[in-house]
């Protein structure tokens, strides 16, 4: 499990000094079931949104919503320049049928493609965005969540059976 791992590490005392000269709240830095659930939600979420700076609106929303951040901001490179291409195009292709729209066909994956036709994707491209964000990360952040109470009850039953 993630939390015994971390449990088995010792801390940095330059880390922790860094914490302490500039007074980070230490939920940024928590790993608990509900700092690191909430990472997951925020990361995936705007993972999934085609703009520039996914990073910084990591950081914009945690004054917000107190999660883990390291963990949040490695969930939005699941978006990097590799994936970004079918994923985007996933997300059109979900917006056009929510909308029963006629996709285009004669997709290209440049840029000047992309800018030329950006008034006809706009639309079905963000509304397949809202659609993958939200369900992708609240199916995460619940599937975690029952995961890691799962784990806990299990490892206790385990520690109960040996006594």
């Amino acid at each position: 499990m993630v939390r015994k791992v971390f449990k088995q590490k010792k801390r940095n005392k330059k880390i922790d000094a860094f914490i302490e000269k500039y007074k980070i709240p230490r939920e940024y830095l928590s790993v608990n079931r509900k700092s690191v659930t909430k990472a997951l939600l925020v990361g995936i979420f705007i993972a999934f949104i085609p703009m520039p700076f996914q990073m910084l609106a990591v950081l914009a929303v945690s004054p917000f919503v107190r999660f883990n951040i390291p963990i949040a901001i490695s969930m939005v490179w699941l978006s990097n320049p590799l994936t970004m291409p079918p994923m985007y195009y996933m997300e059109y292709l979900t917006g056009t049928w929510l909308f029963g729209m006629e996709p285009l066909h004669d997709v290209q994956m440049t840029l000047e493609w992309f800018k030329e036709n950006l008034d006809e994707i706009f639309i079905p491209l963000y509304a397949g965005t809202l659609f993958y964000s939200v369900v992708v990360s609240v199916t995460v952040y619940y599937g975690v969540n029952w995961l890691w109470i799962h784990s806990v009850h299990k490892e206790r039953k385990t520690k109960k059976a040996k006594r």
